[in-house]
């Protein structure tokens, strides 16, 4: 049956309670358990068996019902307390961003945010893990502090696959269609009342997109959505699922993601004052921008680089090859080779935007990102070393710890994952305002405060909860097959239990505990110290190793050596997250050293006062004091043989942990069975690392550290019709085109001698600039001790005068304060007042 039209019924609600579509409208709900419980009022058995989505129950719960619930009291206040909240909430102009900073009083200036998933609950199905996840709890973080904030990214209609582990192990993808009239979703109109519009070329197709509105908080989302009548059935299909097809999907998605997301923001009206891309899926938006500017601006090609880089911030966020998208150069060509004929390049300009090296024949993301902004970020301290040296090769001359790319540590966007156990005693306990102040340690010292007895019923409380939903969630599992059985009593309340859950690829190393089985077997069935083991994850539907190591595990967990120790669940999700997060005693973490970029969900169960049991990767690496949980290996970047070798000590490493500290440490009762040591080392994973991994620190050191210095060198770099870039564009052409005459020399070559402490040391050099100037250049002495050489210490050189024949004289003049033997060098670079990073042209002269 071919239909004619459709059409959407929305639920009619009684007028004293008209408000809940608002708040169902709106993910607001999502981290407001006032919210969550009201709406659990309607109907609890209806709640549960709508996966807690509010509209699909508003739509379920019959109107005399709901005009019932209206004239009942205790409904009608608690509906008016949340009403309350949620309208102050909106209104709120005393935010955090606007008490500390004069910025975007035009509701059309806004900080537009890129991302190819978010994840804000799991009634909204359109993230995978935890890139998705980190781009929701960003929204959330920057709705809460106020921040003139829009987020753009893609609409799923089949999401991310849902997954079945079948009675062999072996994970199955299924892909139901979303009904978008249960989601919290509203088509964006024109002026004109007509749904607004926009379209991209796609290799010489015209794809027409409509954009969808998600409300988070204060914070609007807008996903585009090629599902479009007037599309034929392959490009209708381009939005259907994330992360699935070929090539030419993906690189299609990205475009949507990119050039139209670019094309959606403008057509709405906003002029956005800051760019920030969140992995590089939608780097193409900075070719859209640039080619908006040559033909609106006439600017040059060079110098509209300069205009889109400035207020641009690029986060990469990991290390590992595949999530550094490349594509061959023959499909690049097929996508843009218009493009590049529009703006006056040839293929081979345009191919170098995305490469290296010249004779690479891939076109890489992360490359056309890193070169098209001038603010780059890894997302922990260790992912920013690590993404330095990984990609030293645009600036092949700067030592890897000075090239531009910085970081900043992730984090979780607190009210979402706390759990209401904990919020309650929050209340009770801590200050007043501790929602508004996540961030400072000083709040969460309050924790001390609580009784070691009811902290420990909160997290046992918590703990059953998991175990309950994990034996309905294994009912449910293997009722699907012949002869299923499921264990009522499977895990225990009370035994140690470590959870594992996350993305099963290979390099995260899920079966790196069951290295020695025996070993493990003796650990976890120890009568009166038992350890159960949960897992849970996807991989990817092409990953047929990461499919593998579910199906190990899952055999693991079928032997009579583990049956009822260890436990894999299907369909990770968020919501699975919750429970797991907030119920573990242990969240285990063990990725191939230093392949985790950063991680979050440790950091979700730390604030739940769980304890880390993880390899000193990613956040970890910063946030383990010592007291707060365990290591799994050694701090230091060892370099071995191969990975069997890292494996296999790592997870000696882990056994010995396990056998030595962590079990005994658990099983150490006092009179009331719980560990006191172990409530101690709760209570500081909650101390330290609550403030400093909550979404409200690192939105804030975003805002300060890039966000506010983007927005302002846009702002200079367009003033007076975009003079500052041409300006800028040819003095770095002229650099580029004369850095080959620079020449240095200087009379302290070698062994200079011994100094006492505090001496004074005069080092001087000479410069020959051929057609540079003074003005063009910075000289500086590169010093460091013998026994750290790669720790350099920087310390500029002062003009002192010309000689003859464009040869310049510097000289300075150090103290020392350790002894010990220095080694020294010259080099000049590019006038650092000029740039945003001296070191962003990778331009540098070292004496010889």
């Amino acid at each position: 049956m071919k239909f004619y039209g459709k059409l959407s019924v929305v639920p009619k609600l009684p007028l004293k309670i008209k408000g809940l579509k608002k708040i169902a409208y709106n993910l607001w709900w999502t981290w407001n358990p006032e919210a969550r419980e009201l709406f659990k009022m309607i109907d609890p058995e209806i709640w549960q068996k709508v996966n807690r989505n509010p509209i699909k129950l508003l739509s379920t719960v019959e109107y005399e019902h709901l005009k019932k619930l209206s004239t009942e009291y205790n409904f009608a206040v608690k509906y008016n307390l949340v009403m309350d909240k949620f309208n102050n909430y909106l209104q709120e102009e005393n935010t955090w961003f606007r008490n500390n900073y004069n910025v975007a009083e035009d509701k059309s200036e806004v900080m537009a945010y890129f991302s190819t998933e978010f994840g804000f609950h799991k009634s909204l199905p359109i993230y995978s893990g935890g890139l998705g996840v980190l781009a929701g709890d960003h929204c959330k973080a920057v709705s809460d502090l106020g921040l003139p904030f829009v987020g753009i990214g893609l609409l799923y209609r089949q999401g991310y696959f849902k997954q079945k582990i079948n009675n062999e192990g072996w994970q199955e993808e299924l892909y139901p269609d979303l009904t978008f009239g249960e989601l919290p979703l509203t088509l964006v109109k024109d002026e004109t009342g007509k749904e607004l519009r926009v379209s991209v070329n796609l290799a010489g197709r015209e794809v027409v997109l409509r954009v969808w509105e998600v409300k988070v908080g204060r914070v609007s989302v807008y996903l585009l959505d090629s599902d479009v009548e007037v599309n034929n059935k392959q490009d209708r299909n381009l939005t259907l699922r994330l992360y699935g097809g070929d090539d030419e999907t993906r690189i299609s998605q990205e475009i949507i993601l990119g050039v139209g997301g670019t094309r959606a923001l403008y057509k709405m009206g906003y002029s956005p004052i800051l760019w920030h891309m969140n992995e590089g899926h939608s780097v193409y938006l900075e070719l859209e921008r640039i080619r908006d500017l040559m033909k609106e601006e006439e600017l040059e090609f060079k110098e509209a680089i300069e205009v889109v880089s400035a207020d641009t911030v690029f986060t990469t966020h990991t290390p590992v090859p595949a999530g550094n998208e490349s594509f061959p150069v023959d499909l690049k060509e097929k996508y843009f080779g218009d493009y590049w004929e529009e703006i006056g390049l040839n293929k081979k300009e345009f191919m170098n935007l995305g490469r290296i090296n010249e004779e690479d024949n891939q076109f890489c993301l992360t490359v056309l990102g890193l070169k098209l902004s001038r603010f780059k970020n890894g997302v922990s301290k260790l992912h920013g070393q690590v993404s330095s040296e990984m990609w030293e090769g645009l600036w092949s001359d700067i030592p890897a710890d000075e090239n531009p790319i910085t970081y900043i540590t992730n984090g979780v966007h607190t009210l979402t994952w706390l759990a209401p156990e904990w919020v309650k005693l929050f209340d009770e306990y801590l200050t007043d305002d501790w929602r508004d102040r996540i961030n400072h340690r000083e709040v969460w010292e309050g924790v001390k405060d609580i009784p070691d007895d009811k902290f420990w019923q909160a997290h046992h409380k918590l703990k059953a909860k998991m175990i309950d939903f994990i034996r309905e969630k294994d009912l449910e599992r293997k009722s699907r097959y012949e002869n299923g059985f499921s264990d009522s009593n499977l895990l225990s309340y009370d035994a140690l239990t470590i959870g594992f859950a996350r993305r099963f690829a290979t390099y995260k190393r899920a079966n790196l505990i069951f290295k020695d089985l025996e070993r493990l077997s003796e650990i976890c069935n120890k009568e009166g110290k038992e350890v159960q083991l949960i897992f849970a994850g996807k991989a990817h539907p092409a990953d047929v190793p990461g499919k593998q190591l579910i199906k190990e595990i899952h055999e693991i967990a079928e032997s009579e050596q583990f049956k009822g120790k260890v436990v894999l669940l299907e369909d990770y999700d968020m919501n699975l997250a919750r429970y797991l997060v907030q119920g573990v005693d242990v969240w285990l973490n063990n990725p191939r050293r230093p392949l985790e970029a950063s991680g979050t969900s440790g950091q979700k169960v730390a604030v739940n006062g769980g304890l880390n049991f993880s390899v000193l990767d990613g956040w970890w690496c910063e946030g383990y004091n010592g007291k707060n949980g365990w290591a799994i290996g050694r701090k230091e970047r060892l370099k071995y043989r191969s990975d069997e070798e890292q494996d296999l000590i790592d997870s000696k490493s882990l056994y010995k942990a396990l056998e030595e500290e962590i079990v005994p440490t658990y099983y150490n009762f006092n009179k009331n069975i719980y560990s006191s040591e172990w409530v101690y080392l709760m209570k500081e994973a909650m101390i330290s690392n609550g403030p400093e991994y909550s979404t409200d620190r690192m939105v804030q050191e975003y805002t300060k550290r890039l966000y506010l210095p983007a927005i302002k060198q846009g702002i200079q770099i367009r003033k007076n019709g975009y003079q500052k870039a041409k300006k800028l564009a040819n003095w770095k052409e002229k650099l580029q085109n004369n850095w080959h005459q620079i020449e240095i020399f200087s009379q302290n070559k070698g062994e200079q001698g011994s100094f006492n402490a505090k001496d004074t040391i005069q080092l001087t050099a000479q410069v020959k600039l051929g057609n540079l100037t003074s003005d063009d250049v910075q000289v500086e002495v590169c010093l460091a001790i013998e026994n750290n050489l790669e720790e350099l210490k920087i310390i500029p050189m002062d003009l002192e005068k010309e000689l003859e024949d464009g040869i310049f004289r510097y000289s300075t003049e150090i103290k020392l304060q350790e002894t010990g033997t220095y080694r020294y060098t010259f080099r000049v670079v590019p006038d650092e007042s000029k740039l945003i990073n001296k070191h962003e042209l990778g331009l540098v002269k070292w004496i010889e």
